[in-house]
């Protein structure tokens, strides 16, 4: 159906910039939506950006101005752009896909943020 497979994680400083990167094969066309999600120890896995089928982005509160979601012009790939990076923003990060009938996951890349 659709396969997930993302990078770029690493350790940075409080207040650098990383970049994540997800590539998307399989049925691309049946995708609905791509999402990023993540997930710090012992807590929840957290929705924290969505870019919709028509190109309509939503993020949480908590990213709200430092994250941005985009996708390159044939959806391959999408990005999670991550600016002001703070310590509470580590955690494993996960790309989602969402079709009618299906979901589909990543296997998450960490992200520390730490001096």
């Amino acid at each position: 159906q659709v396969q997930l497979v993302e990078s770029g994680g690493g350790l940075v400083l409080p207040g650098g910039s990383l970049t994540l990167s997800c590539i998307v094969s399989g049925n691309i066309g049946s995708i609905l939506a791509m999402n990023w999600y993540r997930q710090a120890p012992r807590s929840q896995r957290d929705l924290v950006a969505t870019i919709t089928k028509g190109g309509t982005t939503n993020y949480a509160d908590s990213v709200n101005g430092r994250f941005t979601i985009s996708r390159d012009d044939f959806e391959t790939t999408v990005y999670l752009q991550m600016n002001s990076l703070k310590p509470e923003d580590t955690a494993v990060y996960y790309c989602h896909a969402r079709t009618k009938s299906r979901e589909a996951w990543g296997q998450g890349t960490q992200v520390t943020v730490s001096s």
